[in-house]
């Protein structure tokens, strides 16, 4: 016979997946219910903010044109452009009044009748914000938070391990497993409360660990650093190509509509254009275009052009190798974006599930100390 009181590992793992969950249950609810909203972020936002509309017409106003009465009319410094591939959708430009502004504001334009609007803050604005902050730091100093959210995650990854390998029965046989694989709603409300922890957790573990090897990229430059060492290229490479240019006075520099009309021309596929505009750090037009009809929303090509028109650089994705394309994907992976509506509605019920996690675990643990007392 078998020592009833031998430490297995099955025990340790049980034990593990227990002590970690209490100890970091309202961090990790807070992270989870935090992220499951701002899945939806940018829909939120667009669904509450002011509506501005545009009617497609014969003809819009050149680029030029419409970068000219903006620079004149805010007194600003213009970027950058957003170029929808819809026609009934604004132009966005990207303005700053100081160049050392890191992102700027954005302001759309009708490219039909040059008609401005600036879009405002609004209360659903500073709620997500402040959901951000919660997500990334607990409204925290970012020195504080970030390592304690970075904590909290290493411990969330632990937990997802662990009970993928709780979930497995002692004795794997179908009929055993099956019973993993669903919610008896018929029976006490303990035992429902069992299975919504362990079948739903178990559905959304894949999705969970993704967020958790991803979100770590956030949390420690350490991590960031190993895990491009690892597969090779860096993550969250932000930094700007370099190129030997000319100052070619014998020729005139191209207008932004020529440049534009030129990265399409090289990138000859419908889908929306983003431009960064030469500036005095980075003298050359940057273009990212992102197909219409591509199999993710988060990826693009880019093309850079210099000020005369020459071109300096294409970058497909599909020409990427491999390495590369994971870690431009980093981001998209996190955040549930990268196979558009339908992946995001995954995560959405993932995040929902994690929510419910710490509560349904606690509850579990709970209802043990209870029998444990009855029976001493």
């Amino acid at each position: 016979m078998k020592n009833k009181n031998t430490y297995s590992f099955r025990k340790f793992i049980n034990d593990l997946h227990l002590w970690l969950g209490l100890a970091s249950g309202i961090i990790l609810f807070i992270v989870c219910f935090t992220g499951t909203i701002l899945v939806f972020d940018a829909e939120i936002k667009s669904f509450f903010a002011e509506d501005f509309m545009v009617e497609a017409k014969a003809e819009k106003h050149k680029l030029t044109n419409l970068t000219q009465t903006l620079k004149e009319t805010n007194k600003v410094y213009v970027t950058g452009v957003s170029i929808p591939y819809k026609d009934n959708e604004p132009y966005t430009f990207t303005v700053k009044e100081d160049l050392k502004e890191r992102r700027g504001t954005k302001v759309l334009v009708n490219p039909y009748t040059k008609a401005i609007h600036k879009s405002e803050k609004t209360k659903v604005d500073a709620f997500m914000f402040t959901m951000f902050k919660l997500h990334r730091w607990l409204l925290l100093d970012i020195s504080i938070g970030r390592p304690i959210v970075g904590v909290a995650t290493i411990i969330f990854l632990l937990l997802s391990i662990s009970g993928i390998v709780l979930w497995f029965p002692k004795k794997l046989k179908w009929k055993n497993i099956k019973q993993g694989l669903k919610i008896k709603t018929k029976a006490n409300w303990k035992r429902v409360n069992h299975d919504l922890h362990n079948t739903l957790g178990f559905y959304a573990s894949i999705f969970l660990l993704i967020m958790a090897i991803t979100g770590l990229c956030w949390s420690f430059e350490s991590y960031r650093d190993g895990l491009g060492q690892i597969i090779g290229t860096k993550i969250f490479d932000r930094s700007a190509p370099e190129f030997s240019l000319e100052n070619k006075t014998d020729m005139e520099a191209i207008s932004y509509d020529a440049a534009v009309a030129l990265a399409n021309k090289t990138l000859n596929y419908p889908g929306e254009l983003s431009v960064s505009f030469p500036s005095p750090k980075s003298n050359y037009y940057s273009f990212r275009k992102y197909a219409e009809e591509n199999w993710s929303p988060s990826i693009s090509d880019k093309v850079y052009i210099d000020t005369y028109g020459q071109l300096l650089k294409v970058e497909l994705f599909d020409d990427k190798p491999w390495n590369q394309q994971i870690a431009s994907l980093i981001r998209p992976l996190h955040m549930g974006d990268v196979f558009g509506t339908v992946s995001k509605i995954i995560y959405f019920l993932a995040c929902l599930i994690a929510t419910s996690l710490p509560v349904t675990g606690t509850i579990i643990w709970l209802n043990k100390l209870k029998k444990k007392r009855k029976r001493k």
